[in-house]
């Protein structure tokens, strides 16, 4: 016999839903610049003067949000949200992947690597520009750029011989001073 007692819980465990699709516009592309024109030729046009009830005002909000939502489907795709979604990607990573696939030639490989190396450095320096210009503030990179605390004995030795002691740093710098 064990002098150990069995342990008995149960853990429900609830079905969720995770979204794994969404509809959005790439930022500074030339979909976003149309979407938001055709935006402003539908917007600039509605009269508000005939806005007199909260009928009518209910009237107008539908008929506009009816046309906003035309013109998102109209320029949004669908993308596939996983837990390797890339915000760099673009449409001319997906582009070249696309060539080396259907040629699978080393040197469309090379250049697909070459564009996605360089896209990740545009888009990541854009962040950085980015953070730089809205916070004013450098020393807001220093979450990117981890600091590294070297132990005391490894931050200062001198000829092999780890300076602990005061007297140690006094010598080192005597010594310096002297061959200069």
């Amino acid at each position: 016999m064990s002098d150990h007692v069995p342990f008995t819980i149960t853990i429900p465990i609830v079905k969720e839903h995770f979204q794994t699709k969404k509809c959005m516009i790439v930022k500074n592309s030339d979909e976003e610049k149309s979407f938001i024109e055709e935006l402003i030729r539908v917007i600039n046009p509605v009269n508000t003067s005939n806005l007199l009830n909260s009928d009518s005002l209910k009237i107008g909000v539908l008929d506009l949000t009816h046309f906003m939502k035309r013109i998102w489907e109209k320029y949004s795709k669908v993308v596939n949200i996983t837990k390797h979604f890339k915000s760099w990607w673009d449409d001319n990573c997906k582009h070249n992947l696309d060539i080396y696939r259907s040629t699978k030639h080393i040197k469309d490989w090379k250049l697909f690597k070459r564009m996605v190396k360089n896209t990740k450095h545009s888009f990541f320096d854009q962040k950085i520009q980015e953070i730089a210009n809205k916070n004013k503030e450098p020393w807001k990179f220093m979450k990117w750029v981890n600091k590294c605390k070297l132990p005391t004995i490894k931050a200062i030795r001198y000829n092999g011989r780890p300076c602990i002691e005061i007297e140690d740093l006094w010598s080192v710098l005597h010594l310096s001073f002297n061959m200069a």
